[in-house]
């Protein structure tokens, strides 16, 4: 897994932006006690099941992975010149 650049911060926009996702599409409803954890694996399992990210192997998935996966996802989304990319 190579390293990304700004990756914690990534991970940030990711869960803020996985958070969005689910409670527009109303499959979910975070709550301020959510840990970080638990709302990045749901996130992540969210994006696998509407085929939006690619599912990592069984065996693959932990904590880091989830979290490089959603970093991969978010940086798709934002502008080429947004100051995380650089």
């Amino acid at each position: 897994m190579k390293k990304i650049k700004h990756e914690a911060e990534l991970v940030k926009e990711a869960i803020a932006a996985g958070v969005k996702y689910g409670e527009e599409r109303g499959v979910v409803k975070f709550e301020a006690t959510d840990s970080q954890h638990d709302k990045i694996e749901y996130i992540y399992r969210l994006l696998v099941h509407d085929k939006v990210i690619a599912p990592l192997p069984e065996d693959q998935v932990s904590q880091k992975s989830m979290r490089h996966r959603l970093a991969l996802w978010v940086a798709r989304q934002l502008p080429r010149d947004h100051p995380l990319l650089k």
